[in-house]
Parts: structure tokens; sequence; C-alpha cells
């Protein structure tokens, strides 16, 4: 998306814009040091771990992970696209896009929004006029549901056929290739194109700001597989994505807990009897980007699962992708459901103040972290306490440093019948190594390439004090062309500020990795950095004559050219 727009402009508009003022009208920052500071706006907080940065131009939550430019927080913040947040920022400072290239959409995913529009409609007339409807009909009428949830998740039916939608919406081969690309058509070995979603029905997902990205269709027969859901697309990204997530939001002013369920219909049968605040993942575990989505969202987080095997493994694997997240203001509930049981049947049986109950009682983060780990162990012997510590051991790492690993920590040591100065001694942070010297702190776990892309993208004036990047241009190294096109970068744009430079890494590979550096704690002065900076440079440079040299060295002296061989005997 940002290709569409000249990189000189983005530029000059992060130039012009400030991120104190986009972020302060929205969420009021008060002064902390030469930094702002507010309660986090993507998650719930009492307080504040929000900084917001006037010299960086950069936002960073300590408490959600949250980080990002003027642009990236607009889209967050107020549900924009790219095209929408570089014309609301233009206006601010009074600013024309450039008209020759079109950012009032991007054309490809606007088409294919325009497109699931129509089918989704196309899904949802059928369930009201179609002469074969009555199948579909008797089963929502059976499962309890209400036309007004039916209405509420835009439940739709797909009619049986080879080329429905094909008919209806792929007037052109323009619309079939763009039907097909948003996964409403298939194409078969032999050439052969048909609709993917037929005598099903119809669940349209929409993403956070209630565009239809995708469906999930359900058989009423014995047909395989049950359930069919869309496939990854341009629009449509099952690992990111909540099913739910934006009726729960437009049904609650303030969400305080979100319930995480199994399909489409669990999270249909809760909103028939008031519970509107449930979600389910889209064929998939629990992912980070779920989770980190979720932790902007609300406070609470619960599970619900199957109480068999199947549905404890599900929950373990949550589990282990929310470590890296503990230690928030977010809470992690996991409630299971007695056997042959689901949400439908618990709502059903014992009403929305039942249900809720159920969930009062869920465990907790840690009492179902240690109930797993511990459920085929004898505490009650040396070995199985022993054990237990070398089983914790890899999980507790990934959970951040803070109050929430040190009572995980004390809670291990409690198991264990031992205490946490010995527990230190054994597991991979102990407390004596958490305060490591000034500088090792940056440098211990990062390579000397790494320091320097760090040390350019937090102080790009630093950049001046390279001569020339060309020097690099020989050296075989991870991540060395980054630097150097950094450098170059700013050699021909200095006054491009941290956010200009990761906005021009946008959408590109290592887009996320260039924002974790600029957010690395450097601990060092400006002027420390400069020598940094200067000595890892004249490192690589030697490196880059080493390798030169070693190249030459191994060519034949006949194929050497006249340049080759002075160069060689100057080395």
């Amino acid at each position: 998306m940002a290709g569409q727009i000249p990189p000189q402009f983005i530029d000059e508009l992060l130039a012009r814009v400030d991120i104190v003022d986009v972020i302060d009208s929205r969420v009021p920052l008060k002064k902390a040091g030469k930094n702002l500071q507010a309660c986090c706006p993507f998650h719930n907080e009492k307080s504040p771990s929000f900084t917001v940065s006037p010299e960086k131009q950069f936002y960073h939550c300590f408490g959600c992970g949250a980080h990002g430019t003027a642009i990236g927080f607009l889209m967050e913040y107020d549900q924009l696209n790219f095209p929408e947040t570089i014309q609301e920022l233009a206006d601010i400072v009074g600013m024309q896009v450039p008209v020759n290239q079109s950012v009032s959409q991007t054309p490809v995913q606007q088409n294919l929004y325009d497109l699931l529009d129509k089918a989704s409609q196309y899904y949802i007339h059928q369930l009201q006029t179609h002469p074969h409807r009555q199948l579909f009909v008797d089963y929502l009428q059976k499962r309890g549901l209400s036309s007004k949830t039916v209405e509420m998740y835009g439940i739709g039916m797909a009619p049986d056929g080879w080329d429905n939608v094909l008919k209806i919406l792929g007037a052109n081969p323009q619309l079939v290739k763009q039907l097909t690309d948003a996964g409403l058509l298939i194409k078969n070995d032999k050439g052969r194109i048909y609709d993917r979603f037929r005598h099903r029905l119809m669940f349209p997902i929409l993403d956070r700001r209630g565009r239809t990205i995708g469906f999930g269709g359900r058989v009423l027969d014995d047909s395989t597989p049950k359930y069919l859901n869309s496939p990854e697309t341009p629009v449509f990204h099952k690992g990111s994505e909540l099913y739910g997530l934006y009726q729960a939001k437009k049904n609650n002013r303030k969400i305080e807990r979100i319930l995480i369920v199994e399909g489409y219909m669990d999270v249909i049968a809760l909103a028939e009897h008031g519970i509107t605040n449930a979600v389910a993942t889209l064929g998939t575990s629990t992912t980070t980007d779920h989770l980190r989505l979720l932790m902007r969202t609300t406070p609470e987080i619960v599970f619900c699962f199957d109480g068999d095997n199947a549905g404890r493994d599900a929950a373990w694997r949550a589990a282990e992708n929310a470590l890296p997240m503990l230690g928030g203001n977010q809470q992690l509930k996991f409630m299971f459901l007695p056997d042959g049981e689901d949400p439908d049947s618990i709502v059903k049986s014992s009403g929305a103040e039942g249900f809720n109950q159920h969930i009062d009682s869920a465990q907790n983060f840690s009492e179902f972290f240690f109930t797993t780990l511990t459920n085929k162990l004898d505490l009650s012997s040396m070995d199985g306490r022993a054990r237990l510590v070398e089983m914790t051991k890899p999980y507790l790492k990934h959970v951040p440093q803070g109050v929430y690993r040190d009572m995980l920590e004390e809670q291990l040591a409690e198991l264990t019948k031992t205490n946490k100065n010995t527990l230190n001694k054994h597991l991979e942070t102990p407390k004596s190594a958490k305060r490591p010297a000034k500088k090792s702190a940056a440098l211990a776990t990062m390579t000397p390439i790494r320091m320097a892309i760090s040390i350019v993208l937090q102080y790009p004036i630093l950049a001046r004090e390279i001569d020339d990047a060309r020097d690099l241009a020989s050296l075989e190294q991870p991540g060395v062309n980054i630097l150097r096109e950094l450098l170059e970068t700013l050699h021909h744009h200095p006054h491009l500020t941290t956010a200009a430079l990761l906005e021009r890494w946008r959408d590109r590979e290592n887009s996320a990795h260039l924002q974790k550096l600029a957010l690395q704690n450097l601990s060092l002065s400006a002027d420390a950095l400069k020598h940094e900076l200067i000595g890892i440079y004249s490192q690589l440079q030697n490196q880059a004559k080493q390798q030169r040299r070693i190249y030459l060295e191994a060519k034949p002296l006949s194929e050497l050219t006249d340049a080759e061989k002075m160069e060689l005997r100057s080395s």
C-alpha cells in the first residue's frame, strides 16, 4: 500500500506532522521527562505505560507492546487503512496528496471488499427467498436463533449448484479473477472454475471496521468438511482475525471481558441469550496476533474449551502463545466444559446468569499453567519436584521480567519446596543477571550490525559520521545490506526522523524487525553512541577488505583484471 504514494511525500508529511498533536487530540498526554505519557488507548490499564517521544516521533506501550509512528497510530486508533490515514494527516497540515497516484483506496483490495460484500448480500437474500431455503431456516429455528440474531451476524445461505456466485457476480474475466482472489471461486487442475461454497449455511467474517473479508460455511448433512473457511487472501488472514469481534465491539460500549469459544455457532448461540462478548478463532489455534488484538480490547480474556484432551491441548497452545504478554493489567482464564456440553447447551439449560457463573469459576492462568505441568508428576518425591523445575524453565524465560514473573517463580518455589534463591541458580535468567552493565545491556544480545542499525534508527543524525556506505558493498554478513541502505538513505535525506525511516520500510520484509530495533534500549549517551557507531563501521570496513582480499587471492591469476591485480598489490 505504501508503494502507491511517493516516499518523498510521506517524508515531507511526517516532517510537518507532530505525533504529539495527533495523539494528544485523541488521548490526553502528560509530560514525563523528555517524553509524554498516558494510559494506553489499546489496552485497559490503571497506571500509564504508553509513551510518546517527540524526538523520535514514535510511540510505544510498555504494557501491550503497541508501537509505531503517527501513521501507525491513526491506522490502529481510528481504524483507517493506509491511504485513508495519509489523507487524514495531509488534511491536518494542509498538504495535497499526489493526484497522479490515487490514495482514496487500494484498488485490488477495495475491489475484493466490494465483491465480498455483494456475495454476503447475495447469501442473505438466498436465505430469505430461495425455493430450497426451508432446510436452513428450520436448522436456525431448531438452534433457537431469532431473526434479530440472524440479522446481527449476517447469516445467509449458499444454494446447491456449481456456479451460482460465478453467474451472479462473474460477469467478465476480470471479475472472475477477482472472485477467485477473494476465495469465492476455485479453479481445479483441469482449469474448471466453480463456486467454493455450495449448499452451506454461510457466516460472513467481518474485520474490525465491519467489512466482509471472508466466509465460513457449514453443511447440514454428512458432507465433509463440516465447516469450510475462506482461504488466505489479500484481505483475509485467519491468524489475525476473530469471528464476532466486530459485533462484540458494536454491542458493548466497553468490553470488560471477552470469551474465546471454538466455533461460529457458539458465538451466535451465546449472543441469542444476551452474551455478546464472545469471539471464535477461524480454524486455527489462538495466535499471538489474536492475543495482542484482544489485550488491546479488554482487560480479561477467558478461553472456553471442551474438557477433553483436544480441548486441553488447544488451551495449552494458547497459554504458550500468551507467555510473552503476561504481566500487564490483563487477566487470562481457562474454562473447560463438561463432557458432552458446549456453550449453546449450557446457556440454554442455565441461562446467561448461570453461564457467567461458570466463567467466574474459571481457572486463572497460573493455576492452569501449574496444574497442567504437575498433572503427571509426583510432587511428594524429590525427583518429581526437580522435574517440575526443569519443565518450567523453558516457559518462564518467555515471561517478561516483572512482578508477575516473580510471583510465578515464588509459586514454583512453593510447589517444589525450595526457595527463590535456589531456583535462581537454575532458571534461565537469574536475578543476578537482571542488572547488566549499561553498555552490555544493549550489546550482550546484539551483533555489531544490529547495534549499528539500532543507533542509526534512533539517532539518524549520527549517520553523518559515516563517510561512504559503499565501502560495505562487498561485505557478506546478515543485515549489512539494511545498514547500508539506511546510511545511504540518510545521506540523501539527512532530515529524516526515526518515524520517517520506519515508514520507508512499511510493508517490507524487515519492517517489524526494524521497529523492534528502534525500541531497543541502548542505555548510552548520544556521544557514546557516536563513537560506538564509528567503531562498528571501522570494524565492518576491515572485514569487507579482508573478504575482498580472500576473494581476489582465490581467483586464478589469469582471470584477474589489471584493476584487480593493482587492488591486490595495494591491499
